[in-house]
């Protein structure tokens, strides 16, 4: 007679879920129970439809108590236990009917991995749980929210051994936003915990649990309370939740901004498990945010080095690829670089292709603006982007950066399927900052038919006649706006772009008019209007101005115009006494100049704002280098008598 296997489940309202869990098992499991608690769409009907017993609950705040309702219906040898938002994965079906006919065994962790975070882009970790057990009546579940059952089969058996079956993996989908957001997960496991504990205050498990659902709702003092207190009554080293609890202390504390304290967690954990790549990761995410980054480096480096973790460590994505590379990148940079970042944010892509951060990062090593060609090469050498959706992931971030014709051919090449108002107005800019307004106006149009009192439209038509300095239809399609009814700020950014050529008196904006007169100047240098942007800004109050000082002076610095720049920066640290990106930026614009004197001098003062940042004193040294190397040659050649001169100058060239 063959070992029979029933598939016990608990379900309410979970139409969009059970079907997939249902076929993921079909052919597998002898029997499918399933215990509705009350549901009010297809899952009732949907199970039936797969030939399981489906059998009503009256819902009581436990789910100890609904599953051990299924286990009493179960007639199989063996029980495997799943959610309607889990799966069994294909390649462990054969795995799972042999777990079942070894002897001696009577239960089984098993490896689950939940897929979490945003739906369209989720991010996977696994984890090691206690899902496939013999079915005995004295076999039942306890606790009101994860429920076990592990502790009960040893208080029945004694002295057991539950063997891990590492390809035997479940999928879970509970994690991702739509899913947690839908349900209400947090609030709901956090009121059946309290319930919990007041019956069972000693229980860690429990209380790990609960300090655990009060981190996901961002309570991080509450929930590292929680967490220390575990630690004094359990050894972290005895518990198979042990791993878990040190990374999560480190956690409570960093989201709380606590970082020594979080610190300080992190190098207790490493004490207890010493091969944890977790707590290394975290660790140099520490160290990097408080600006230590040769310990930040060093513990990256180990996050990586870091032998395969066992399941239970439950490993986050990326930790051992995608993230630590990343923050790896992120330190060159920091050293000015940038063949070694982009190393390393190259090693951060092969590990995960979809990575934002990583292509953004590349991005600004490649300064796709100044250099579309190149970067197209790159992009072809670093990405496969032949899948519309990386075309639109790839047009969007080139976008970002103010490629407006390189992001085009990346939009153009998007199926309609994917096409919405936001991808039509980012094409539209693009168009306009290719000079083919006509186009641009076209496809504005195009969404003026489905969202006609779209903002964001009609300014980019009224930028459109601007920058075409067809005054005309400015003044005409301007004067319409007026009379529609605007906020004050936004009306006077109206009247601004209407009067640009005109001689008016300066207009006081705020926040919501400089906003889109900041997009203006930037279009318009883009196209290379210097003369339009300082027009525009001379009818503008210098207390309006003010609080964007450095704003215009990157904004300047960017499209190197370099003398209104240094007016803007200077403004800047005149009002605010000082500044380092002020100072920076103006040590770049005087070395850049030739003013290599001045440049020291603005790269010391930033030096002296943030002496914790590296970048100022590899400049500087590169600096005086440079000019030492200038000096050589010019005292080379004033007194080619002296050997000494021509000797270091060589040295200078080695």
């Amino acid at each position: 007679m063959s070992t029979r296997i029933s598939l016990c489940m608990i379900a309410k309202n979970e139409e969009h879920n059970i079907g997939r869990c249902l076929r993921s098992v079909k052919g597998v499991v002898d029997e499918i129970i399933v215990v509705d608690t009350g549901s009010s769409d297809k899952t009732c009907q949907i199970a039936q439809g797969f030939g399981a017993k489906v059998r009503s609950f009256i819902w009581n705040d436990n789910f100890s108590d609904a599953r051990n309702a299924s286990l009493d219906l179960a007639t199989g040898d063996w029980i495997l236990f799943l959610d309607a938002d889990e799966e069994l994965a294909k390649k462990s079906r054969a795995i799972l009917r042999q777990a079942v006919l070894q002897p001696g065994v009577e239960g089984y962790f098993i490896k689950i991995v939940n897929v979490a975070g945003n739906d369209s882009c989720p991010e996977t970790n696994a984890d090691t749980v206690f899902r496939l057990f013999r079915n005995r009546p004295d076999y039942r579940f306890r606790g009101a929210v994860h429920e076990q059952i592990c502790n009960v089969i040893i208080e029945k058996k004694g002295q057991v051994q539950f063997p891990f079956i590492e390809d035997l993996i479940i999928n879970h989908y509970g994690y991702l936003n739509s899913e947690i957001e839908g349900k209400d997960k947090k609030r709901r496991n956090r009121a059946l915990l309290e319930k919990e504990l007041i019956n069972n205050p000693d229980d860690c498990l429990v209380r790990f649990h609960y300090a655990v659902e009060l981190f996901r709702m961002g309570e991080n003092l509450s929930a590292a309370q929680e967490f220390e207190r575990i630690s004094t009554i359990v050894n972290p080293k005895e518990v198979i939740y042990g791993p878990r609890l040190m990374r999560y202390i480190a956690l409570a504390y960093y989201g709380a901004n606590e970082l020594p304290t979080a610190l300080t967690a992190v190098q207790r954990g490493l004490a207890l498990f010493p091969d944890y790549a977790d707590l290394y990761y975290y660790g140099g995410a520490l160290y990097y945010q408080l600006k230590e980054y040769g310990l930040s480096y060093e513990y990256f480096q180990k996050a990586i080095e870091a032998l395969d973790q066992p399941v239970y460590y439950a490993t986050g994505s990326g930790i051992q690829g995608f993230r630590s590379y990343y923050y790896l990148g992120q330190i060159a940079e920091k050293f000015c670089n940038e063949e070694e970042a982009l190393r390393y944010y190259i090693e951060s892509l092969r590990d995960n292709s979809s990575f934002p951060a990583a292509l953004e990062s590349i991005m600004g090593i490649l300064q796709p603006r100044e250099n579309p060609d190149y970067t197209k090469y790159a992009i072809g050498k670093i990405c496969d982007v032949s899948v519309p959706q990386a075309k639109l992931l790839m047009g969007n971030l080139l976008f970002r950066y103010a490629a407006y014709g390189l992001a085009l051919e990346y939009f153009e090449d998007v199926p309609e399927t994917l096409v919405t108002n936001e991808l039509l107005l980012y094409k539209a800019i693009c168009l306009m900052q290719q000079r083919r307004g006509l186009e641009a106006l076209t496809v504005l149009e195009l969404i003026e038919r489905s969202d006609s009192f779209n903002p964001n439209v009609k300014f980019n038509k009224l930028l459109c006649f601007w920058l075409e300095d067809n005054r005309q239809k400015v003044w005409e399609f301007g004067g319409e706006l007026l009379s529609s009814g605007l906020t004050e700020d936004t009306a006077t950014v109206v009247e601004l772009l209407r009067n640009s050529h005109a001689d008016k008196t300066p207009k006081v904006l705020g926040r919501e008019g400089m906003t889109p007169i900041l997009e203006a100047l930037s279009r318009a240098l883009d196209l290379g209007e210097y003369n339009r942007c300082t027009l525009l800004l001379s009818g503008i109050s210098p207390q309006s101005l003010r609080n964007y000082y450095l704003t215009l002076g990157e904004l300047f610095y960017r499209y190197r115009h370099l003398e209104l720049a240094e007016q803007y920066l200077c403004q800047y640290i005149e009002e605010n006494s000082g500044g380092e990106r002020a100072y920076f930026l103006l040590a770049e614009i005087k070395q850049s100049q030739g003013a290599y004197f001045a440049a020291i001098d603005y790269y010391q003062q930033a030096m002296q704002f943030a002496p914790q940042e590296p970048k100022y004193y590899v400049k500087l040294i590169k600096l005086y280098e440079k000019v030492r190397s200038e000096l050589l040659k010019q005292a080379t050649e004033k007194y080619p008598q002296f050997p000494i001169l021509a000797t270091l100058l060589e040295e200078t060239r080695a």
